[in-house]
């Protein structure tokens, strides 16, 4: 074990729906950021803390690097991109096929320039035969000159020891950046919103859940319990209808879910009440994303 620590700032790039929440997740631990199986689940860049005996990781999971369709996606793709600077290593998730598409190629552009050491995850491995894995590499070894190529999943933690391994050897030596309790700079009201919004794109079909955000309106810890009041913005008034459901059942189940997640995080139970309101067209209006917190950062 090393005497000297070490510590560094490591972002996780690739396209939407590559597993980069999940990996941060099962690093840290702890479920800080939202999954499904939806691309674009991620909106903003995100910071998690991990510290053990070797020193401190500082992960900035972000938004899959895509190609915009509107002002919210404008701004998702600057912060996966604005990450690239001031970090000291760069995970880059793929799928495991040896197919590289264009989106794989315009991120390899994006690092063309970047003195960064670059490594390969090549995530999802549990969902296909070993033998298969040698032509990804192969494939992508032509594609950009990474420092190393590790295949993993994500979900079930393989090759999770060979990552963190990697990642140390490539950090500077330094004192921690954050205390050892410290995991992430999101506040409990950020985080309980993003919870509710994974509900969405679990429950929502189509372009629905894209449409929404979700603002906490009130959040009040009692004795035995957190009271939580939040407002679900959709973009059109049938989107509208779609959330609440017959009956309200939609909306129900949304907050059941919601609710459940809310309680494992705050450890404690949760009164969650939901309204949903329409803010049309509110993705493709650069006030209107501002208004929902997405901001650029510095």
């Amino acid at each position: 074990m090393e005497s000297v620590k070490r510590a560094g700032y490591v972002t996780i790039i690739g396209r939407p729906n590559v597993g980069k929440s999940t990996l941060m997740n099962h690093i840290i631990g702890m479920k800080l950021a939202i999954t499904s199986r939806k691309p674009q689940t991620t909106r903003k860049r995100m910071m998690t803390v991990y510290t053990e005996d070797r020193g401190q990781i500082v992960f900035l999971d972000t938004p899959g690097i895509h190609k915009a369709k509107n002002k919210l996606g404008e701004y998702m793709d600057r912060a996966a991109v604005n990450t690239l600077r001031d970090v000291d290593v760069i995970l880059w998730l793929v799928e495991p096929s040896p197919f590289i598409g264009e989106g794989e190629k315009a991120i390899s552009k994006l690092l063309t320039d970047i003195n960064i050491p670059v490594i390969l995850l090549i995530n999802k491995t549990d969902m296909v035969k070993n033998s298969e894995i040698p032509d990804v590499i192969r494939a992508y070894s032509g594609l950009y000159s990474f420092e190393k190529m590790i295949p993993i999943s994500a979900k079930h933690s393989i090759g999770k020891d060979e990552l963190l391994s990697a990642v140390f050897s490539y950090l500077p030596y330094g004192e921690p950046f954050f205390d050892e309790d410290t995991v992430t700079d999101e506040s409990e009201r950020s985080i309980v919103s993003e919870l509710i919004r994974e509900q969405l794109l679990r429950n929502l079909s189509e372009e629905v859940p894209h449409g929404t955000a979700v603002e906490i309106e009130s959040m009040k810890e009692k004795r035995d319990r957190w009271v939580i009041d939040a407002t679900i913005f959709c973009e059109k008034k049938s989107h509208k209808g779609m959330i609440i459901g017959k009956e309200g059942q939609m909306l129900k189940k949304i907050g059941t879910e919601a609710r459940k997640e809310a309680e494992k995080l705050l450890e404690k139970k949760v009164m969650l009440r939901l309204w949903v309101k329409v803010k049309k067209d509110w993705r493709s209006d650069e006030k209107g994303i501002r208004a929902f917190g997405f901001r650029d950062q510095d």
